[in-house]
C-alpha cells in the first residue's frame, strides 16, 4: 500500500504534491518524494521518514517545474530497510521517465530475468517497481519512432506493461519532454482517480490514489481510471486515455474500503464511509445471532476507522456507542509499522482509556478488522485494567486467514492470528469473552449495495482466492521464506535515531527530441 499523486498545472506543483502527500500519508510513512519537471531536467527529492520529515524549505525550491509525481511509501516487495528504494524511480533511456507505483508485482522475479536476459537492462534495487519502471521503458523503447513519442506508442506500451506485468499497479510517471502518464491494472486492484482544475492560463490535472486529494487541493473529480486504461497529458494540457489492456475487469482490493483509504474516500464510485456504515448494519446482524443483545451495556470502536461501523452496528442494536479510546494522533499506525515488537509497544503509547466508559460494564469492542492479533489483545487487556466485567470483540472484516501479494504488508501465513483457528480460539487469544466475524458474503454486500455492478473483489486475504489467477502454494512459500530473512547487521534503519537515514536530491538533466 502506498500513495501516488501526479500533477500538471498552470504553475510550480512543488507545493501541491507536498499538500497532497500529506493528505496521503496513511498510505505510507516508511518513505516519501517528489519529482518535477521542468522542461528536459528532472528534479528529484526522497528519503526515509514522513512527508513532513523529508521534505524541508531548502528541498522544496529546489523542485521547480509545472509538473511533478509524489509518493508516500509503505514497503511491501523489496525491503522495508532500505531506503534506497524510496519513490519516484528514474530511469535515463529512452527519452527519460520518473515513476512512482502503488501495488505489488506477482511476477517481478521472471521480469528481473528477463529484463537481463532480453532486455540489457539492469535492476539496481530489490524493488517491483523498478522492475516496472524498466519494463515501461523498454515497451516504450520498441514502440517508438526512432527519437520521436506520440499519444499511439505510448499507449502502445502501456499495452505491453500490461502484457509482461502481472499483479497489481497504479501507476503515475512523467515522460520527459512529452508529459504526464497515468494506468492501472486490468484488475483495478488498486484506486486511481483524476480531476481537473480550470484557470485563466489553462486546464490543470491532477492524479491521485484517493479523491480525498483532489478535495483538498481544489480538484474537481473527472472519473477513477477504469482497470487497464492509460491517461495522458500531454505538456500542452491536452487529455488523452485508452483501455490499453485484452480483458479487463473491475475487481478492486476490498480491504481498501475496510481499512486502507480514508473515510472521507470515493474509491470506483463507492464512498468509503458509506460502506462501513453498511459494513456496520450487516455486523449487527450477526452479533445477534452469537451474542445475547442484552448482555451488551455499550459499544466502543477502536479508533479511527472502525468508527463509522461501530456507530452504524450501534444505532441498529439500539445499545448505547461511547467513545472509550482517545488515540495519541502523534503515533503512527501500528499496521504500517515495521515489527512486530515496534507494533505492539505503539498500541499503548498510541491509545488511553476513558475509565468511567468501561468500568463495571459489558463492552462490544468494534475493530475494522483483526490482522496480527496483538494490537486486539493489548486493546481487549485495557479494557478489563479499566474495568470492564466482559469484553466482547466484533470485527466488520472477515478473518485473514492468508497472505495478501497485491500491496499489503501482511504477507506470511504465521503472523496472520485466523489463520488455522476457530473464532473461538482466536477469542481466546486475544483474551475476549466471544469474538464476531463478519462473514465475506456480508462485506462484498456492504459494496455491492452502494454500486449495483461492482460485484467482484480481490478479497484474497479473506477466502485465499486470487483474482490475477498466477498465485499457487509454492509462489507463497517463497514469498515467505523472503520475508523471513532478517537484514545484515546495520541494515536495520528502522531502529536508528536518524543516523543513516539520508536522503536524495538530485537534479537529472536530459536531452531528448521530445516536445518542449
Amino acid at each position: 500500500m502506498c500513495g501516488i499523486l501526479g500533477v500538471l498545472a498552470t504553475t510550480p506543483v512543488n507545493q501541491l504534491l507536498y499538500d497532497g502527500l500529506m493528505v496521503l500519508q496513511h498510505r505510507g510513512q516508511d518513505a516519501a518524494g517528489i519529482a518535477t519537471a521542468q522542461g528536459n531536467t528532472f528534479h528529484l527529492h526522497k528519503g526515509p521518514g514522513l512527508v513532513r520529515d523529508v521534505f524541508r524549505t531548502r528541498n522544496m525550491r529546489a523542485l521547480p517545474g509545472n509538473c511533478g509525481i509524489g509518493h508516500v511509501r509503505y514497503p511491501t516487495a523489496g525491503s522495508a530497510y532500505n531506503f534506497a528504494e524510496a519513490q519516484p524511480f528514474y530511469v535515463n533511456s529512452p527519452f527519460g521517465i520518473v515513476l512512482g507505483h502503488n501495488g505489488n508485482l506477482t511476477n517481478a522475479e521472471q521480469l528481473k530475468d528477463e529484463m537481463f536476459r532480453l532486455d540489457r537492462r539492469h535492476i539496481n534495487t530489490n524493488s517491483d517497481s523498478e522492475v516496472l519502471l524498466n519494463v515501461l521503458a523498454h515497451e516504450l523503447q520498441a514502440a517508438s519512432h526512432g527519437y520521436e513519442l506520440d499519444v499511439d506508442s505510448i499507449f502502445q506500451a502501456v499495452a505491453g506493461v500490461h502484457r509482461r506485468c502481472r499483479g497489481a499497479y497504479a501507476v503515475v510517471a512523467i515522460i520527459a519532454g512529452y508529459g504526464l502518464l497515468a494506468f492501472r491494472d486490468p484488475h483495478g486492484i488498486r484506486p486511481l482517480i483524476y480531476g481537473q482544475n480550470e484557470t485563466p492560463e489553462g486546464t490543470e490535472y491532477l492524479v491521485s490514489s484517493e479523491s480525498v486529494a483532489l478535495d483538498t487541493l481544489g480538484f474537481q473529480a473527472v472519473r477513477d481510471i477504469e482497470p487497464g486504461e492509460a491517461v495522458f497529458i500531454d505538456f500542452n494540457h491536452q487529455l488523452h486515455s485508452r483501455q490499453c489492456a485484452q480483458q479487463p475487469m473491475y475487481a478492486p482490493c476490498i480491504f481498501e474500503y475496510v481499512y486502507l483509504a480514508r473515510p472521507d474516500t470515493v474509491i470506483d464510485g463507492v464512498s468509503v464511509y458509506e460502506a462501513r456504515l453498511a459494513m456496520g448494519e450487516l455486523l449487527a446482524e450477526k452479533v445477534r445471532k452469537v451474542i445475547p443483545v442484552e448482555e451488551i451495556d455499550v459499544v466502543i470502536p477502536i479508533p479511527d476507522s472502525s468508527r463509522p461501523s461501530a456507530m452504524q452496528l450501534a444505532q441498529e442494536l439500539g445499545i448505547p456507542f461511547r467513545e472509550g479510546f482517545v488515540k495519541n494522533r502523534y503515533v503512527g499506525r501500528t499496521f504500517i509499522m515495521p515489527g512486530q515488537a515496534m507494533r505492539k509497544k505503539s498500541v499503548r503509547q498510541k491509545l488511553n482509556t476513558v475509565g468511567q466508559e468501561f468500568k463495571g460494564k459489558r463492552v462490544l469492542l468494534v475493530d475494522d478488522s483483526i490482522v496480527r492479533g496483538t494490537t486486539s489483545h493489548e486493546i481487549v487487556e485495557m479494557a478489563r485494567a479499566a474495568g470492564a466485567v466482559k469484553v466482547y470483540f466484533a470485527s466488520a472484516a472477515p478473518p485473514v486467514r492468508f497472505p495478501n501479494v497485491y500491496g499489503i504488508d501482511m504477507p506470511t501465513r504465521a503472523e496472520l492470528i485466523a489463520t488455522g483457528r476457530t473464532d473461538a480460539q482466536i477469542a481466546a487469544e486475544i483474551g475476549a469473552d466471544a469474538l464476531v466475524y463478519q462473514d465475506i458474503e456480508a462485506l462484498k454486500q456492504s459494496i455491492t449495495k452502494l454500486r449495483a455492478d461492482l460485484t467482484v473483489f480481490d478479497a484474497s486475504c479473506f477466502d485465499g482466492c486470487y483474482i490475477t489467477g498466477d498465485i499457487d502454494a509454492y509462489y507463497l512459500d517463497a514469498v515467505e521464506g523472503k520475508r523471513g530473512k532478517k537484514p545484515a547487521k546495520g541494515d536495520d534503519k528502522n531502529e536508528d535515531d536518524g543516523d543513516g537515514r539520508e536522503s536524495q536530491q538530485m537534479v537529472l538533466g536530459l536531452a531528448n527530441g521530445g516536445q518542449e
